[in-house]
């Protein structure tokens, strides 16, 4: 999403793109909501599994795991880009940088094809998964922030009988068909009988539960595909709390979440963090943890 506070050398772009649409703004990390709660669903927190560091240029859209490499994508306009990095030792394996005039957001892998999808341009950009060489592209109507594939399963990958899950920043989901891109279904997500706005960045996780981001909080919301409910809130700020005040310094909001295919763990960042976390939901932060 489009930032106001970001680093200096992005400000003057992204500004425009924050007066115009609000929506799609995003102001730091440091100044994003409090943690949302509910008596009906639970409260997970981030058990902290192990830390990566990583460069503080990724303004992370996308964020997903297929096999051994994990992917991501990033925005603003003059710098979005897609890249594959080796889970083994998190070093880069490929980089495509966008056409200047596009503002990448969401990417999921559907079988040899990774999707991504684009902000206000409504052009979704189907690459080969190895070589991340553009194959083809397709035009939506609305926004684009989100996308995952429902059913990857524990190899991470998705079957051709599977939909795309894709998110606009309202409370809404539409689910797409994988190989035309259109518009198959929709469902709205809701919390204790209340639209949940803002959904961002998606994982479609082993179990059939949809994780997903809400832009300028530290919240994820586990949600069921079928009635659109949210099942779990998951909050993300003890990931912030423990970063110092120099990695807080040029980082902005919480966005990115992906599960290590076969575990219960997942990788979750933010735009310009510079680290990953490792990490596990649990009822409650194990001793030592704020």
């Amino acid at each position: 999403m489009d930032a106001m506070t970001v680093r200096a050398r992005t400000f003057a772009a992204v500004l425009t793109f924050a007066l115009a649409v609000t929506a799609c703004s995003s102001t730091s990390g440091s100044t994003t909501a409090a943690p949302t709660t509910s008596d009906s669903v639970p409260t997970l927190t981030t058990e902290v599994v192990r830390e990566y560091d990583r460069g503080d240029d990724a303004f992370t859209q996308g964020f997903e795991i297929d096999g051994d490499v994990l992917y991501e994508g990033t925005g603003l306009e003059g710098s979005s880009f897609v890249r594959r990095t080796s889970l083994e030792n998190m070093t880069e394996l490929e980089r495509v940088d966008l056409p200047s005039d596009l503002f990448g957001e969401g990417i999921t892998v559907d079988g040899d094809t990774l999707w991504q999808i684009t902000w206000q341009d409504g052009v979704a950009i189907a690459r080969d998964r190895d070589t991340l060489a553009e194959q083809r592209r397709v035009n939506y109507d609305g926004e684009g922030w989100g996308l995952c594939t429902e059913g990857r399963g524990t190899q991470g990958r998705g079957t051709p009988n599977d939909r795309l899950v894709m998110s606009d920043g309202t409370s809404t989901l539409t689910f797409r068909d994988p190989t035309s891109f259109d518009a198959v279904d929709t469902v709205d997500v809701t919390l204790d009988g209340k639209p949940v706005e803002r959904l961002n960045e998606l994982e479609c996780a082993e179990g059939g539960s949809i994780y997903a981001n809400v832009w300028q909080t530290f919240d994820i919301m586990r949600i069921d595909p079928e009635t659109g409910k949210v099942t779990a809130v998951i909050d993300g700020t003890p990931l912030w709390d423990s970063m110092s005040a120099a990695d807080r310094g040029g980082a902005d909001v919480f966005n990115g979440i992906a599960q290590i295919p076969g575990t219960d763990r997942f990788l979750v960042t933010g735009k310009f963090w510079p680290k990953i976390f490792e990490v596990r939901f649990t009822d409650t932060a194990p001793v030592g943890q704020n």
